[in-house]
């Protein structure tokens, strides 16, 4: 089995992408698509283990990929990882911030030490990996930067931090859209919803029915799934959203469009079975989130 993308072959034969958090989740998948699409893909994370798992995977699949051990909140390493990547495989023409984190807690207990961990991780890593990217490879030869925030929109209880760092980063987002556009270097972000990937496994057992129960929250009736969530982000990247540049593309089913006293028409599977909103399920490599395992 391949990877089932809806754009063209070939269409990043010869250039390098570098994603952030490639190890697993959304970072996993847009490395499949943009692997089997011709990019040499370079997966950047802490855990070694899984960055080699993945580069195996897309080896096995005929694509090319290489893995750098790279803490992104580290300013220094981050300099090096990237000057690397440019060393051993040429000019950096995309950059996929996909790498975050963050774990629930009410802001009246989050810790300083908490709160720049989250921030750091959501919003500092995010920055450092771009302007290095900028700076060692796309002011010279232009480029695409995609930044993975999150549906903050409204607010984000429970996960004040991550909500603060999200925020930050689409700002950031549209700032360098601006001072980076004489570079030819365009910069996007992707705002996914509700979606159904190995992250939501790292919250507590215990909120396992909460979040099965989400689904009802969302207009479209249903979780997102990655292969959704890379096609944006590989949009964004390709020569087709070439004029496209400081914006965030939401992937949510329209989610945080959903008002209190609007009596909510989930779809049913009929509807859902249409082919203008049925899942697309490109990924050949897609594994069932364990809090959705029966």
């Amino acid at each position: 089995m391949a990877y089932r993308s809806v754009f063209a072959p070939n269409l990043f034969t010869g250039k390098v992408v570098v994603v952030t958090g490639g190890g697993s989740g959304i970072g996993r998948c847009v490395a499949h698509e943009l692997a089997a699409l011709g990019a040499q893909v370079a997966l950047i994370g802490r855990k070694v283990e899984k960055l080699q798992k993945v580069t195996d995977e897309i080896t096995q699949d005929g694509g090319k990929a290489s893995f750098y051990a790279c803490d992104i909140r580290q300013e220094e390493i981050v300099k090096q990882t990237v000057a690397a990547i440019v060393a051993a495989h040429g000019p950096v023409y995309g950059l996929v911030n996909n790498a975050g984190g963050q774990f629930m807690t009410p802001l009246e207990a989050i810790s300083a030490k908490g709160w720049e961990a989250v921030v750091n991780t959501n919003l500092t890593g995010g920055f450092l990996m771009a302007r290095e990217c900028y700076l060692q490879s796309m002011n010279k030869h232009g480029g695409a930067i995609v930044n993975i925030v999150a549906d903050m929109w409204g607010s984000m209880p429970g996960m004040g931090h991550s909500g603060a760092a999200r925020a930050g980063m689409v700002s950031f987002t549209e700032t360098a859209a601006v001072e980076w556009a004489a570079r030819g270097v365009r910069v996007n972000a992707v705002a996914p919803g509700y979606i159904a990937s190995s992250g939501m496994d790292n919250y507590p057992v215990e909120m396992g029915p909460m979040i099965r129960e989400m689904a009802k929250t969302i207009p479209a009736g249903r979780f997102g799934n990655e292969a959704e969530t890379a096609a944006g982000i590989v949009f964004l990247l390709s020569p087709g959203a070439s004029f496209i540049s400081g914006t965030t593309l939401r992937i949510d089913g329209a989610r945080p469009q959903a008002r209190a006293g609007y009596p909510m028409r989930v779809p049913d599977a009929a509807v859902q079975a249409r082919d203008a909103v049925k899942p697309f399920t490109g990924f050949h490599r897609a594994q069932t989130p364990k809090v959705f395992q029966s």
